[in-house]
């Protein structure tokens, strides 16, 4: 497969049907719930607003990392939670309400984020020289179209054909998975050159990147003393995020057009779903009861 077709038509592709799937399961009381429980939504979207960048520039900072794959590092830290999220926080009984709001409200918040944390990240691992930017408004406009416009459309078919939304849902979410297999796929066979050495550079660094922030979420959660269902979805939403996103800024030729950064969120998406059904087990095995 040629990289150009990948990641100018099948990347943009398998994302609006990600978004789309999101989009099938939200409504206007998902985002209304910031207002209903304001304690746990600020404390997850503070948590990876602010808390989940740090981290991650703090492991690219310490880590002996290539420029590029710091700054691949350093974009996926920068994005939103996905629809994984949601489903690993309904495998581990959390509560997915609160899961499905958080994912929501950061799709639509690092909209504006993402350029500001990677351009940042960019001067600091690749220098102030570098011809690789993200131009603000301009990716504020591309983001919004490949996420927030599927979003929109997927809310507008379950809020006016609910049953037909809830007969594709399955089918669009699988089709997404059987997408990002695909272009994991691309990516790593375009660096087969240098796939060992990546994965041995940076598979444990964003492995490090899962488990330290699913532990801190955790433990904010603990400390603000939300209820167990709450601190489980904190936990996931803080720990996994959309790698396909990341690996369309980082590659896409609208974005940043560069493989070498996505490397490090395709080799995380791989990893977040051994981690997160691993979480999930362990979620279940304590808690026995039935998430609502």
């Amino acid at each position: 497969m040629e990289t150009s077709l990948l990641t100018a038509v099948f990347l943009p592709l398998a994302l609006f049907i990600i978004m789309l799937g999101m989009g099938l399961g939200l409504t206007l009381t998902d985002f209304q719930r910031i207002f209903v429980a304001p304690k746990g939504v600020a404390l997850g979207l503070g948590a990876q607003l602010i808390m989940l960048p740090l981290v991650g520039f703090g492991l690219a900072s310490v880590l002996p990392l290539t420029p590029e794959l710091a700054v691949g590092v350093m974009i996926l830290a920068a994005c939103p939670g996905g629809p994984t999220s949601n489903l690993v926080t309904y495998l581990a009984r959390g509560n997915v309400a609160l899961s499905i709001t958080l994912t929501a409200l950061s799709s639509l918040v690092t909209v504006f984020t993402i350029p500001l944390v990677v351009n940042w990240a960019m001067v600091q691992f690749m220098g102030a020289g570098t011809d690789l930017q993200l131009p603000f408004l301009t990716t504020v406009l591309q983001i919004a179209v490949i996420t927030l416009i599927p979003v929109s459309l997927g809310m507008a078919l379950h809020h006016y054909a609910p049953r037909f939304a809830a007969t594709v849902e399955k089918w669009v979410k699988g089709l997404a998975l059987v997408f990002l297999g695909l272009i994991i796929a691309a990516l790593l066979i375009k660096e087969r050159a240098n796939v060992l050495a990546f994965f041995l550079q940076v598979g444990w660094v964003t492995l490090l990147l899962v488990i330290l922030t699913m532990a801190l979420g955790y433990g904010l959660a603990q400390l603000a003393r939300l209820d167990d269902r709450s601190a489980t979805a904190i936990t996931v939403e803080v720990g996994i995020q959309n790698g396909t996103l990341a690996i369309a800024i980082a590659s896409a030729p609208t974005f940043l057009n560069n493989a070498t950064l996505a490397i490090p969120a395709a080799i995380y998406s791989l990893l977040m779903f051994a981690v997160g059904g691993a979480f999930a087990w362990w979620a279940q095995r304590r808690s026995p009861v039935k998430a609502q």
